[in-house]
């Protein structure tokens, strides 16, 4: 049976099958996040918030990004968790929390700035 991708698939030993459900459980965590963060970005705009134009622009602009960044990040991390299991070693650290943190504080305080000068 060929599974996909098989770069993972052909490394090591199968794991218990508890982990590598776990690790689809995350990666589709992140794709629920993905999708949140699209909606947050596009209600922004569509529904025209009573915000600075240029700095409601500016957040759903971020927002987007960081939903259109998530995916890959969220694919990467599931195949390195995949490989890492596979081979009993250590699980890698996520790359996607600092940028999320950043990403999402950034947007805070454009809405925030937004709100607050007329």
């Amino acid at each position: 049976m060929s599974r996909f991708p098989q770069r993972v698939f052909l490394e090591g030993a199968e794991p218990d099958p508890r982990f590598t459900l776990a690790n689809e459980r995350t990666f589709l965590a992140w794709i629920r996040t993905a999708l949140a963060l699209i909606a947050g970005g596009v209600a922004l705009e569509a529904l025209a918030i009573p915000l600075r134009p240029e700095l409601r622009l500016a957040a759903a602009v971020v927002l987007l990004m960081l939903g259109l960044a998530v995916p890959p990040f969220a694919w990467f991390g599931w195949c390195a968790a995949e490989r890492a299991l596979r081979r009993t070693e250590p699980l890698p650290a996520t790359r996607l929390g600092l940028v999320l943190a950043a990403g999402v504080g950034i947007v805070a305080v454009l809405v925030v700035v937004g709100m607050l000068v007329p």
